[in-house]
């Protein structure tokens, strides 16, 4: 079904496992919406309606916590950027994010840290778990394992719709992808009367693969395009799906990762959302397809920021952006890694990752 302008695409993967004609006009729409838009939502996903509302209890619950609770994980605590921050303590672009956030990577063990290592294993560490709510880790962990599957799936039909084979980034993913999921609070607040304004997040690119949304019914996201900032409002039964700057990499920039924001919500309101990142394994180097002639001819480079590079090396891509969004736990932990860093923030030493 295509959408007018104004609103994002909406994809039913259902017909992705259809016959051969209906996967194929699937894979050529999805082609389209990921050139044009990066964004879409994604119905026919097969994940249980009651594991949804259970996340979004969880986080509920979890920001409901009294205050001390809750910085007892504080993100400041880890070397690994794992743990809960206050609002206004992320930063886009040198700006404060005005959300709370607890951020939840894969569990795995930590890497020595040893002075040949490169930077980037310091990102892989255990999470933090708040002790007064235990609910919350069963229900998390589960929600990234199915993210995961559906952000593979979407992954692999990519891949397709570029004329590759399902499996042309397994490679580069499979065993121990990186995997990042983030519940987050938007308070409300009076853009007119507060200084800081209406930035819930600040316009920016998803690194990684892509992003899987869940959204509460509170709108809020908006996405640009060539005709301006467009609402992406909560559909029922859906979430969204954005292309991240790893497969702009890989494609040669005709797929297109795509600007966002968040849009604080009105005083005496809130909005919850649950976000996966699913990026590469962070020891990979991300590979440029060669797309069949016609794929080829339109695509149209990858976008150049010079105050934000994108490095097809995926630890360093990532730890860059670790380190800007959270200076508190760069301070703390990673001191040594900032003279990498020239005055407006750009990772450029070798030595990051």
């Amino acid at each position: 079904m295509t959408l007018p302008a104004s609103s994002l695409p909406l994809l039913d993967l259902r017909h992705l496992d259809g016959g051969v004609e209906e996967r194929t006009a699937f894979l050529d729409h999805l082609r389209g919406v990921a050139r044009d838009f990066g964004f879409f939502y994604v119905t026919g996903h097969g994940i249980p309606d009651a594991l949804v509302a259970g996340v979004l209890a969880e986080a509920r619950r979890f920001f409901a916590l009294p205050e001390a609770d809750k910085l007892a994980i504080a993100m400041v605590n880890s070397p690994h950027f794992r743990g809960y921050n206050r609002a206004g303590q992320e930063l886009t672009r040198g700006r404060p994010d005005w959300r709370e956030q607890l951020d939840v990577g894969a569990e795995r063990e930590a890497l020595p840290r040893t002075s040949d290592a490169p930077a980037w294993t310091r990102l892989q560490g255990p999470n933090q778990w708040p002790a007064a709510l235990p609910s919350l880790r069963p229900v998390l962990l589960q929600w990234q394992a199915e993210a995961t599957a559906l952000a593979i799936r979407m992954v692999r039909a990519f891949a397709a719709a570029l004329g590759q084979p399902d499996d042309v980034f397994a490679p580069i993913y499979r065993d121990s992808p990186n995997q990042l999921l983030k519940i987050i609070r938007y308070p409300g607040r009076d853009a007119g009367a507060d200084p800081g304004g209406d930035q819930g997040v600040g316009a920016h690119k998803d690194g990684g693969f892509v992003t899987v949304l869940l959204q509460d019914s509170v709108a809020g996201l908006q996405v640009e395009t060539d005709a301006g900032w467009i609402d992406a409002p909560p559909r029922p039964g859906s979430f969204i799906i954005n292309v991240g700057e790893l497969l702009e990499l890989a494609s040669g920039g005709y797929l297109r990762a795509n600007v966002h924001r968040v849009v604080s919500p009105p005083s005496g309101t809130d909005r919850l959302s649950v976000a996966f990142f699913l990026g590469a394994r962070l020891d990979a180097v991300v590979p440029v397809l060669s797309l069949p002639p016609a794929l080829a001819a339109a695509a149209r480079g990858v976008t150049r920021d010079p105050g934000n590079p994108i490095f097809h090396d995926v630890g360093r891509n990532h730890l860059k952006g670790r380190l800007r969004s959270h200076p508190d736990v760069a301070r703390r932990h990673h001191a040594d890694l900032l003279a990498a860093f020239t005055e407006d923030g750009t990772l450029v030493a070798a030595s990051a990752g």
